[in-house]
């Protein structure tokens, strides 16, 4: 885990730490940070330092370059594209919660739709999310944001056990760290019969967005440690 500082930016060269324009000024102007304030430099693949900020907008290494190992198990959140701004907050509530993998895909009952130049886009877009998401979280790891995919790329991709999220389905747990958010209409009967692994997130239906976060923080906390499991039994109210 990294002490925190001042401040936490990601950088390309750890022994040679240079800020990226737009982190200078987010680190002069709106954190207005002082010559010599602690800052914590990470290459986002687990290596960090501490360094002196520099007024200018520089910084000045002043601890050892330590690495903090990879996540295990990896979690990963892909979710089904959903309108407006709320694929960027999905993202960067994700990242803060310490999720791997993220990634929007469609499904057969999807609403909202991207062309390529739009994908791309917006790749991009959620790209700079989750890293301004890392540096507010304190993080030493970026996620993976993947490209928006079809349904099918996503299971035939995925690097692990995955599950759909599902009202009925069994409590969270690790054996399990790869989860699929669908779209408020449901999942399409060919979807059901290619997952067929179920996992709840609740006790009432939850909006897409919602889902995802849900799925985050849980499988997050029982990776750290926060909870030691989930209620296994999960009924329906109505």
């Amino acid at each position: 885990m990294i002490t925190p500082a001042a401040a936490h930016v990601f950088v390309d060269d750890l022994d040679d730490p240079r800020i990226a324009d737009e982190d200078r000024h987010h680190l002069e102007r709106v954190l207005r940070l002082r010559n010599g304030e602690t800052v914590t430099a990470s290459d986002g693949r687990g290596g960090h330092r501490r360094c002196a900020f520099v007024s200018g907008g520089s910084l000045d290494p002043t601890g050892a370059l330590e690495r903090c190992p990879a996540r295990a198990p990896s979690i990963g959140v892909a979710f089904a594209l959903v309108k407006g701004d709320r694929p960027e907050w999905i993202v960067q509530k994700l990242t803060e919660c310490g999720v791997d993998r993220i990634q929007p895909f469609t499904t057969a009952r999807s609403i909202v739709r991207w062309d390529q130049p739009k994908a791309l886009r917006n790749l991009e877009r959620l790209r700079q999310i989750a890293r301004g998401a890392a540096m507010q979280s304190r993080q030493s790891w970026l996620p993976e944001v993947l490209p928006l995919a079809g349904f099918d790329e996503v299971v035939a991709s995925s690097h692990a056990t995955v599950a759909r999220a599902d009202f009925d389905g069994e409590a969270p747990n690790l054996d399990v760290p790869h989860l699929l958010i669908g779209p408020e209409g449901g999942w399409a009967p060919e979807e059901v019969a290619a997952v067929p692994r179920r996992v709840a997130l609740g006790r009432s239906v939850l909006r897409t967005e919602t889902a995802s976060l849900a799925a985050g923080v849980l499988l997050t906390a029982l990776r750290n440690g926060t909870v030691a499991s989930v209620e296994p039994r999960i009924t329906r109210s109505i």
